[in-house]
């Protein structure tokens, strides 16, 4: 009997799942089937390999290449601005069905369609999907439109209006004039009243002209930077011509910019001018003349080289270090870093090692650290007039990079200004010399005791606390 029952049972379950199966199966079918009435385009933005926009106003092409990036090829051959390409791909790929107007359309120009007539070519695929876009909707600015192969007319998203609309030249790529800036090894620089070349040195800049001295990086590479993607806001001529060259005043600009880039075997001259309320600027790399936003550009380039000049006197940073001392009068104080129990302390530089007071020995590598200058002294040959040729001090600074690669900074302490209340500085590894604020000569430690670490208090006996 019992054995009976469970047959029966199964046979019931087995009937029921079959219901859910079949219910399932067709639940699934009529959603993939609302899913595809839904979508108009189904393909994914990447795989869309051509567009092509015709309109009233003309036809544009746009088409990747090789390696995936985007060009014009109409109505001119172009590289193409890759943010706007793609945000089109993107707009078009996927694109969906907002409501269905009418399911058979006969008269198309009740809509407007076409206005806009819109081809795909996508990956895998033989022929293009095809779409006719017409007039906005008035009641919520959506737009009619209607596959070429599809009876209906349905709306789309009114977003979709935006990049329909784009001009040739927002596709266009308006950083026209790219080139590697960590290739650039000599810049010169002709501007109105300022001068100056320099060149790579090591991982910074330095002036050639019109003196010898470090310039700030980030000042350096910021122009190169803005050079680099310079970006037009007007393509005044496709294939320049020395007619337009000198009606611009390009043939004697305000602003010339020569780079040196070895490695890549090229001098590029960037020729920069102002005439009739526009900023216009050429390259000798580029066949194009286009106008640019100068705002920043420009201001940089009328900076002169005292602006651009590294005033820090030292160039090390105080968390690297691990050797520092001060020899100053009749002492010399010294400190090293070095384990102890697992963990890095400073001890004085002494045959004991008593311990230093870390504090005190960072806060005066982080003072050294920060030094900048109030002014300079080119071409000094007489270290007497300085007070270098016996230093009131002298500060040496060893660091450890995280490739354990040692540098040392070596400064010479020379004569103070009272009444500028200045004080000489020489970096060893410079020509020049530094004028620096003469508050932080307090800072020099006068004695052994200074940065010795203090012992603990010994705890008061309980009695006494009473």
């Amino acid at each position: 009997m019992k054995f009976r029952t469970t047959l029966i049972l199964l046979a019931v379950f087995a009937v029921l799942l079959a219901v859910v199966l079949v219910f399932e199966s067709k639940g699934k079918k009529d959603s993939a089937a609302k899913n595809k009435e839904s979508v108009l385009v189904d393909a994914a933005a990447s795989d869309i390999q051509k567009i092509e926009l015709k309109r009233a106003d003309g036809t544009i092409v746009l088409q990747r290449d090789d390696k995936g990036g985007w060009r014009l090829s109409s109505p001119l051959e172009s590289k193409a601005d890759t943010t706007e390409a793609d945000g089109l791909a993107s707009s078009l790929a996927g694109l969906r069905v907002d409501r269905v107007v009418e399911k058979d359309a006969k008269d198309l120009k009740t809509y407007g369609i076409p206005q806009t007539e819109v081809s795909l070519w996508i990956k895998g695929r033989t022929a293009p999907v095809r779409l006719l876009v017409g007039m906005e909707n008035p009641l919520d600015k959506s737009l009619f439109a209607k596959r070429e192969d599809d009876p209906r007319v349905v709306l789309l998203a009114s977003y979709l209006k935006t990049n329909l609309e784009k001009k040739v030249f927002d596709f266009r790529e308006k950083a026209v004039f790219k080139f590697e800036t960590a290739d650039v090894k000599k810049v010169r620089l002709t501007a109105k009243g300022v001068s100056w070349e320099a060149a790579r040195e090591g991982d910074g800049w330095a002036f050639e002209a019109p003196f010898r001295a470090l310039a700030v990086k980030s000042k350096i590479d910021g122009l190169l930077d803005s050079l680099a993607n310079l970006k037009a806001t007007e393509f005044v001529s496709e294939n320049k011509n020395s007619a337009e060259i000198k009606k611009l005043g390009l043939g004697k600009p305000e602003y010339e910019v020569g780079l040196s880039l070895p490695t890549a075997n090229k001098e590029i001259v960037f020729s920069l001018h102002k005439a009739d309320g526009k900023s216009y600027a050429m390259s000798s790399e580029a066949t194009k003349i286009v106008a640019f936003d100068a705002s920043s550009l420009l201001a940089d380039l009328e900076r002169k080289p005292d602006e651009l000049r590294e005033k820090k006197v030292a160039d090390f940073s105080s968390w690297e270090a691990d050797k520092v001392s001060v020899k100053k009068g009749g002492f010399t104080l010294g400190a090293v870093k070095e384990k102890v129990k697992d963990e890095e302390k400073w001890l004085l530089d002494t045959p004991a090692k008593d311990p230093a007071d870390g504090t005190k020995v960072d806060a005066f590598l982080r003072r050294i650290e920060g030094l900048e200058a109030a002014g300079f002294v080119d071409n000094s040959k007489n270290p007497a007039e300085f007070g270098l040729d016996r230093p009131a001090a002298e500060i040496r600074v060893r660091t450890k990079d995280v490739e354990n690669k040692l540098k040392e900074t070596v400064l010479f302490i020379g004569k103070e200004d009272p009444a500028k209340k200045q004080v000489i500085i020489k970096n060893a590894k410079l020509e020049y010399l530094f004028r620096v604020d003469a508050a932080f000569l307090s800072d020099l430690p006068k004695g052994a005791k200074d940065w010795k670490s203090e012992p603990p208090k010994a705890e008061e006996p309980a009695a006494k606390k009473k």
